[in-house]
């Protein structure tokens, strides 16, 4: 199932937390080799977990974590600002635009469940009145969203071959949206369910303020 949770909520679920951040540690630190740090239970975290993001994590039935995503409005610190604005032709600064960061997948984890975090991510949009999502990716997450079938339109890149870092723009499109589900093997009712469930009817924006 999909959990839509605040880093302020993940206390509530501490077992999930730290499967979650340890999978991060596992992905991007050991299989990938990025320069991020892990803290001494095997966890990666940096500073914008610190600013109560939102993330969208797909629970297991045995109630682990099995992939997760991270989003923060880019009204104030986000990583494309602050690390990627070279790639740029200038800052992304809109209410209805969302940082999406941290796409992890556990080890294992089926290609739904990288269509069932869009999904989610379908529903955030849709949900809190969002227009568009931006992130960082690289080279080998262009297979992963046409397999899922919702590509991102590049605002700019550097490198070439697996080196390759771009900037995207996701924009939310119905059509997309049922191609996502079909994917995931989620229907449109349960998806909106556990939507739902996390935020009924009124959804409210508890991000750390800024400036």
């Amino acid at each position: 199932m999909l959990r839509y949770l605040y880093a302020d909520q993940l206390h509530r679920h501490p077992t999930l937390a730290h499967a979650m951040f340890r999978d991060r540690a596992d992905q991007f630190k050991t299989r990938l080799g990025w320069e991020v740090e892990v803290d001494a239970q095997g966890e990666e975290r940096d500073e914008y977990d610190a600013q109560n993001p939102l993330y969208v994590i797909w629970e297991t039935p045995e109630g682990g974590h099995g992939g997760s995503m991270r989003f923060l409005p880019t009204t104030g610190p986000v990583m494309v600002n602050d690390h990627f604005d070279h790639l740029l032709q200038g800052p992304v600064c809109s209410p209805m635009i969302w940082e999406c960061t941290r796409f992890c997948l556990t080890q294992g984890a089926g290609p739904y469940v990288a269509a069932a975090l869009m999904l989610g991510g379908g529903e955030i949009m849709q949900g809190f009145g969002v227009e568009h999502f931006v992130g960082v990716f690289d080279a080998r997450m262009v297979r992963i969203y046409r397999m899922i079938g919702s590509s991102p339109e590049v605002l700019g890149a550097q490198g070439e071959g697996r080196d390759r870092i771009s900037v995207g723009l996701w924009a939310f499109e119905k059509d997309a949206q049922s191609r996502v589900a079909a994917r995931a093997g989620i229907s449109a009712a349960q998806s909106r369910a556990w939507f739902d469930r996390a935020f009924g009817q009124t959804p409210h924006i508890p991000f750390a303020k800024t400036g």
